[in-house]
């Protein structure tokens, strides 16, 4: 019988399959009660356990090529390294073997409880969701305890292409499953935020999240119909399901296939008017995505995934040799590096308290003017960097007058140090600031003063103006990137930067999604910065709109109060 299951499409495509399941050994645990003269034996195998999987992490990490992801890898194996040597995960499971006299596999098993618990007290989602990184490191331990360490079963494998599904997935099986080519990834827990979201965008591989009961109902061998755009699972698709599916994806294909062909156009509308198209990314790897399609510089490289997910801060030279890798590969093109986006809600140090409402308490540019010696280090590797090529330096979550000023001395005092050292760098760089706070959007003639380019993330700016945390499921659907004050501050900032002559990028989602490309067009946005698989749609529809057209539509757009409104005139404009 044919049925579908829905959860968080993390990676968007689609692809057809037969399922191929992951063995969840944390599931399958059972109690033993161990009598007093076999407890140090037990012990003993606890401790031979740890050390197994510590050397088989260790050896997946040696063994990491380099490539796409290949970074992202070797950070997740830093972590769960980190969680594997943490003792209170391995002496309190040595505890209760002691005290309650049980097998070490429910002794793990157990502590995993306690630690997960922990992580549910947590309230910003990407801490919350490292509950699953302490999950994936018991279960290594518990399959060396059973007896196939460095195995993670999957009940078969077929010729053609396999779905994988799974409880739950860890950057580390990823790595030996990647030589299986497997065309799609499915799992129960995860979230946009999680290491599988990151990993699956990385490789371009439709891939769904949070689907809780997958690996539960999907039987090994099922057929599968994977819509990663929609997030959607068609389980034992019927005929008519299938033709359908396999239509749509000759054309997903075919459509990708013409896109290319735009690689080397010139994004002008068709009255003439010059669009700029940059790329956003995340890592120093992601460079070749963003030359592939042809972006016309790098309009957001966020640093802080240079931080994440590691035992120790990235130092000055670490942190110079990744930005000069992204700005010499990009062979004279603009790359603009946003300092770290961290705080509250990514504490680098686990120890310190998580804030109630982490999205309003320290992070991004506050934590910097916190902690200046860690801002100093990073000021200095951009600097260093900026003679390799023209970077430029954008600063996240600027609300008021007196963190510009503080920010700027920042750079000077940096500036400073490298010159009575005699190291040479762009004496001129620029400096931006993000408008994703509606402070910094309704006080505007202050930013453009004192800043050189201006960056709309629309991300935050919704959130902050709807007071609506878009990690939360219960009001998730009051996320609305058309109501009409998320409209006005972001047409409102556009315009007074064009007034002004201040350069305006919109790098927030919105950039990237084709329906909104004429509205923004419209409000007079002459750059868009977005992931690079979008980019080539985006530049399709800016070579079709023509701005005569779309100015007057986009105007009443933003007089209306309505929302059904805006929706019913925004289809109009894209039609």
């Amino acid at each position: 019988m044919s049925f579908a299951l829905h959860g968080v499409g993390v990676s968007g495509g689609i692809a057809i399959g037969h399922a191929c399941l992951v063995s969840h050994a944390a599931l399958e645990v059972t109690y033993r009660l161990v009598p007093p003269e076999r407890i140090d034996g037990e012990m003993l195998r606890l401790d031979a356990a740890f050390a197994a999987v510590r050397d088989e992490l260790d050896a997946m990490h040696a063994s990491i090529a380099e490539g796409p992801a290949s970074a992202e890898y070797g950070a997740f194996l830093d972590l769960h390294r980190m969680i594997l040597d943490d003792p209170t995960l391995s002496t309190a499971a040595g505890a209760h073997i002691a005290q309650h006299g049980c097998n070490a596999e429910w002794a793990v098993a157990q502590q995993m409880n306690v630690l997960i618990a922990q992580f549910e007290q947590v309230e910003d989602p990407y801490l919350r969701e490292r509950k699953a990184d302490v999950t994936q490191v018991v279960e290594r331990v518990l399959k060396a305890l059973l007896g196939h360490p460095g195995h993670v079963s999957v009940a078969s494998r077929r010729d053609g292409d396999n779905i994988l599904v799974a409880h739950d997935l860890s950057p580390a099986d990823v790595i030996q499953y990647r030589r299986h080519r497997f065309s799609a990834f499915l799992t129960d827990l995860g979230g946009s935020t999680s290491h599988t979201a990151i990993i699956a965008r990385s490789l371009n591989i439709p891939s769904i999240v949070a689907l809780h009961h997958a690996r539960s109902l999907i039987r090994d061998g099922d057929l599968l119909i994977v819509d990663g755009t929609q997030g959607v699972v068609i389980i034992a698709p019927d005929s008519r399901a299938l033709a359908e599916y396999r239509l749509r994806q000759e054309r997903l294909e075919l459509e990708k296939q013409k896109l290319k062909r735009l690689k080397t156009t010139a994004t002008v509308t068709l009255d003439g008017t010059a669009v700029e198209l940059h790329a956003n990314i995340e890592l120093p790897q992601d460079v070749e995505q963003a030359r592939e399609s042809g972006a016309a510089g790098i309009g957001l490289f966020r640093s802080e995934f240079l931080f994440l997910d590691r035992a120790d801060l990235p130092d000055e030279d670490e942190q110079f040799e990744a930005y000069r890798k992204v700005v010499r590969k990009m062979r004279g093109l603009p790359v603009t590096i946003r300092t770290f986006d961290l705080g509250a809600d990514k504490n680098l140090d686990s120890s310190r308290r998580v804030a109630a409402n982490p999205a309003l308490g320290l992070r991004a540019i506050r934590l910097s003017l916190a902690e200046p010696q860690m801002f100093q280090v990073q000021l200095r590797a951009i600097l260093r960097a900026s003679q390799h090529g023209p970077i430029r330096i954008l600063i996240p979550m600027l609300s008021s007058a007196a963190e510009i000023a503080q920010t700027l001395h920042q750079i000077e005092r940096a500036k400073d140090g490298l010159r009575h050292e005699r190291i040479p760098f762009d004496e001129d760089i620029e400096v931006g600031g993000m408008i994703e706070v509606p402070a910094a959007a309704l006080c505007l003639e202050v930013f453009m003063r004192r800043l050189d380019f201006l960056s709309i993330g629309t991300n935050d700016l919704i959130q902050y103006t709807l007071a609506i945390d878009r990690a939360d499921d219960s009001v998730a659907h009051l996320y609305d990137a058309m109501h009409p004050a998320v409209l006005r501050l972001v047409a409102h900032t556009i315009r007074s930067a064009n007034r002004a002559k201040v350069p305006v990028t919109v790098c927030g989602e919105l950039a990237g999604d084709v329906s909104f490309t004429r509205l923004l067009l419209g409000f007079g946005l002459r750059i868009f910065s977005m992931y690079p698989a979008q980019l080539l749609a985006v530049k399709r529809e800016v070579l079709r709109s023509d701005l005569p057209g779309i100015v007057p539509l986009a105007r009443k757009i933003l007089r209306s109060d309505d929302p059904e409104k805006i929706r019913t005139l925004l289809q109009r404009l894209n039609g």
